[in-house]
């Protein structure tokens, strides 16, 4: 990817921030989700009452995604801060994300991009968050 479509992909991650739904933490994320052929799928989180049902913006992304045929994916840019703020800090995807990414995406070949303050990000390799992760090569001979 270059440099200029990881930034078009973190901003509309934090367009997506946008519509989170964080009454409870109000800490607010989006995500953009970039499949093989160049479609786009957003999501944001969506708290619940009960904590548990909480869904996380890159699940939302990528559920929304193979929700409607697409399972072939490049990248993630994830953007979150605290609900008031512009992007203040890092926010990287948690375990159950990470295990989400590891279902559908090779660990040596998928972009994770974290926006951070003043328009700088983060990127890495989801084998790099998540090392000997468990996939579905694992049950297969």
């Amino acid at each position: 990817m270059t440099e200029l479509q990881k930034k078009d992909l973190l901003e509309q991650a934090k367009q997506a921030r946008k519509f989170s739904y964080a009454p409870y933490s109000e800490y607010c994320v989006g995500a953009a989700l970039l499949c093989n052929d160049g479609t786009v799928f957003t999501g944001c989180n969506i708290e619940n009452a009960a904590f548990g049902d909480t869904v996380c913006a890159e699940r939302t992304a990528i559920f929304q995604a193979v929700s409607k045929g697409f399972q072939d994916f490049t990248a993630i840019a994830i953007a979150g801060s605290p609900k008031q703020e512009n992007i203040s800090q890092a926010s990287y995807p948690c375990g159950s994300c990470r295990q989400v990414m590891r279902e559908f995406c090779n660990p040596d070949q998928f972009l994770v991009l974290v926006a951070d303050h003043d328009d700088s990000f983060h990127e890495c390799l989801l084998g790099d968050l998540l090392p000997r992760g468990f996939g579905p090569d694992n049950l297969t001979d």
